[in-house]
């Protein structure tokens, strides 16, 4: 007995259509995904028109590149990969500070009980979109989009010691920012 499960991606029909050129099948594959790959975009980059931009790339290059999606992770998935790398890519345009790239910089790590967590879902968000582009890019990619410290490290081209070290640092700095009361 065979126990192997064969996969079947989401969207296999719409991406055949889109393959074939039906434009229509384009509009309802970007409608799926709009929304969920802006808030990708928008929580890396923190400009709305830039996560307009980096949107609009991502979706120009997944259908360009829709004969090598190979369907053996799921659509939203790879698009999403290509969101994040978009983002990157505007960050590393915008000259931001360079991460520090050795383990000396290592910060402990910030550990907040419920007790001691009086914020708001609003305070929270506000207070990320106002870490620097370095913090904020390893801490979304982190706790937000999922990925581990050895992806985002490939993915921002730095060591895995310095983005758990951002991590941390932008842990830090957020909590400075939340008991600060500057939001």
């Amino acid at each position: 007995m065979n126990l192997e499960a064969t996969t079947v991606p989401i969207h296999a029909d719409l991406i055949d259509r889109c393959r074939q050129g039906d434009q229509e099948a384009h509009y309802q594959l970007y409608k799926l995904y709009s929304r969920t790959m802006y808030n990708v975009g928008f929580r890396i980059v923190n400009d709305r028109e830039e996560a307009d931009d980096v949107l609009q790339e991502a979706f120009i290059s997944a259908f360009r590149n829709l004969d090598h999606y190979r369907g053996d992770a799921t659509f939203g998935s790879w698009l999403k990969r290509i969101v994040v790398n978009k983002a990157i890519n505007v960050l590393k345009g915008r000259k931001t500070e360079r991460l520090p790239d050795d383990e000396k910089f290592d910060v402990a790590e910030e550990v907040w009980t419920e007790e001691e967590f009086p914020f708001t879902v609003d305070q929270v968000r506000q207070a990320i979109e106002s870490l620097p582009d370095g913090y904020r890019s390893v801490l979304s990619l982190y706790l937000l989009e999922g990925y581990d410290h050895g992806e985002i490290a490939e993915i921002m081209g730095i060591t895995e010691s310095t983005s758990k070290s951002q991590f941390n640092r932008a842990k830090k700095k957020l909590r400075e920012i939340l008991e600060g009361g500057a939001i």
